[in-house]
């Protein structure tokens, strides 16, 4: 008889990928809307395809580079102070030994072990990897997966871009007649499925979601139109 397996993800692992998901899900977000209302308010002033375009393109490119260095630069701050953090738990084991022990073993016993049981956890965990036990129990850190702002940055770029194409396209592919309407419905319906989609990573109800982040699009795509309009009708 085959043994039971179980493959499920757990703890950081899991808390891990569902963060990167979620930033992917508001990159595209991101990317989607703020393209969406630069192309659309455009389109209130002229029904010129290239100038579509070129201010499309210019959005894009000008908000995927944006989210990517803020990612790096917020993610590099994150990974320096890991690491600072880190330096100074491995100073602390190397002069204070004694006192890190039972350091260790108080916190084992706030989780609810004995006091005999947390000190025998601590002494294992201590031999095995102190500054790995310190890192995961005191400071909420795995040595082994720190943060990387390059990882970081190309997945806000990606994620920006993806989710730009989309307004972009709609507004440069169909028809004058029809650049405004298909757009509109393209960016209401991506919209609606990234509120699901941040919704359901975050275990919330969607219904919320998904209605605050339509309104907001139709919001920017409405106010960006008529500021173009106004703009395309007095000849600026």
């Amino acid at each position: 008889m085959m043994e039971p397996t179980h493959d499920e993800t757990h703890g950081g692992a899991l808390g891990s990928r569902l963060n990167w998901l979620r930033a992917a899900v508001l990159g595209a977000n991101d990317g989607i809307v703020s393209t969406a209302g630069l192309v659309v308010g455009v389109a209130g002033a002229t029904q010129s395809r290239a100038a579509l375009l070129t201010a499309g393109l210019a959005g894009l490119l000008a908000g995927s580079m944006s989210m990517a260095a803020g990612e790096y630069v917020s993610v590099s701050t994150q990974r320096d102070s890991e690491l600072a953090a880190l330096a100074v738990e491995r100073r602390e084991l190397h002069e204070q030994p004694e006192a890190e022990l039972e350091e260790l073993t108080q916190m084992l016993r706030d989780y609810g072990l004995s006091r005999a049981v947390a000190r025998e956890a601590a002494e294992q965990l201590t031999e095995r990897d102190a500054l790995r036990a310190h890192a995961r129990v005191e400071l909420g850190i795995d040595p082994d997966e720190l943060t990387n702002p390059w990882h970081a940055a190309f997945a806000s770029f990606l994620a920006f871009t993806v989710g730009a194409l989309l307004p972009l396209l709609a507004i440069v592919l169909p028809p004058a007649g029809w650049r405004l309407p298909v757009t509109v419905v393209s960016v209401l319906a991506a919209l609606v499925l990234t509120g699901w989609s941040s919704a359901s990573l975050g275990a919330a109800a969607p219904g919320r979601a998904v209605l605050r982040n339509a309104a907001g699009g139709a919001l920017a795509m409405g106010v960006t139109y008529a500021a173009g309009s106004l703009l395309g009708a007095a000849g600026v």
